[in-house]
């Protein structure tokens, strides 16, 4: 999908940072807002950027710290179907 979107020039320069890619600037605050709603998966936000790895893609969020809320169910929820596959 194409989405074409008009920004002013000045502001344009500061998304664009250093690289001055505002259109990749974008899309990563795209990426890593709709990761933050809980709208996209990790892996959705690796194949949107092209990112080469889950480390890069991991990587890239905590830069951007992008992070979920990660409770301690969460967390014995985990080990449990950790403990579950092992004894498969």
């Amino acid at each position: 999908m194409n989405i074409a979107i008009e920004i002013l020039d000045d502001i344009g320069r500061v998304l664009g940072g250093q690289t001055g890619d505002v259109s990749r600037a974008v899309l990563e605050a795209v990426a890593v807002e709709a990761y933050r709603a809980g709208t996209i998966t990790p892996a959705q936000v690796q194949r949107l950027l092209g990112l080469r790895s889950r480390w890069e893609t991991e990587a890239f969020l905590r830069r951007a710290e992008a992070y979920h809320d990660y409770t301690m169910d969460d967390l014995e929820r985990n080990i449990a179907a950790i403990r579950d596959s092992s004894r498969q």
